[in-house]
């Protein structure tokens, strides 16, 4: 089956996931989370996309960026891929390619997901098992976003601005946020849409982005094996 074209509009907030391949580690010791998120912050800078929220896991990344152009987060991707592949090759004795051949998107209602997907990317590694609050996690924007530490990669959405007058209060604001669980409604349509390339949003949002676009953005009912699609959701994106 021909896969659907990838869902970018220009100044719409994104969330991508980008796998090792096999789910294999694509980072192994410290050196290595600091180069890659070098080697982004310049990336992504150079290529349009302004970074809302990001987690470094072992064998995965997820990002919530916001593209100046369609083009964008493909070339972001592939520069950061191309150029960390390199180092970890050369720093590792290793050969070969080191993630999944086609990284994961879905284009996201802001109003209604944004902060959302956010504590979701920042929530990865409590719910992976790896410690119980964010704070704890060194690799991700939670320490921008929540506790005001510096991060060149990290632009403030306006949604996130909206929550205080000043950085202060909206990172207080943001930090009681935590303190709920996500919906597991909208867990699920994170997980889904992204691992599917689908838009995540309201049947208006829906309506709009097919108005942008000029096509659908939904996929027509079709039979397949439930197994498979429980895979492509995901297991291990927690």
């Amino acid at each position: 089956m021909a896969r659907m074209p990838r869902i970018v509009v220009p100044g719409q907030a994104l969330h991508i996931i980008q796998r090792g391949n096999n789910r294999q580690p694509v980072f192994f010791r410290n050196e290595d989370y600091r180069t890659y998120l070098d080697m982004f912050q310049q990336a992504a800078a150079f290529h349009g996309c302004t970074v809302h929220a990001y987690v470094l896991m072992t064998n995965h990344v997820h990002l919530l960026l916001t593209p100046e152009q369609t083009e964008g987060p493909s070339r972001l991707m592939q520069a950061i891929g191309r150029c960390y592949v390199r180092y970890v090759n050369g720093h590792n004795r290793r050969t070969g390619t080191l993630w999944e051949g086609r990284f994961k998107s879905a284009l996201i209602d802001s109003e209604q997901y944004l902060l959302t997907c956010s504590r979701y990317i920042e929530l990865n590694p409590v719910r992976a098992g790896m410690i119980k609050h964010p704070g704890e996690y060194r690799w991700s924007s939670y320490h921008c976003n929540a506790l005001g530490r510096q991060d060149g990669i990290i632009t403030p959405h306006p949604l996130y601005k909206q929550l205080g007058s000043d950085a202060g209060m909206q990172q207080s604001v943001y930090r009681e946020l935590f303190a709920g669980h996500i919906d597991e409604a909208e867990m699920r349509s994170l997980r889904k849409g992204t691992n599917t390339g689908a838009v995540i949003g309201n049947d208006r949002f829906r309506e709009g982005i097919e108005a942008i676009i000029e096509r659908r953005v939904t996929r027509y009912p079709h039979g397949g094996d439930r197994k498979s699609e429980l895979f492509r959701e995901g297991k291990d994106d927690h």
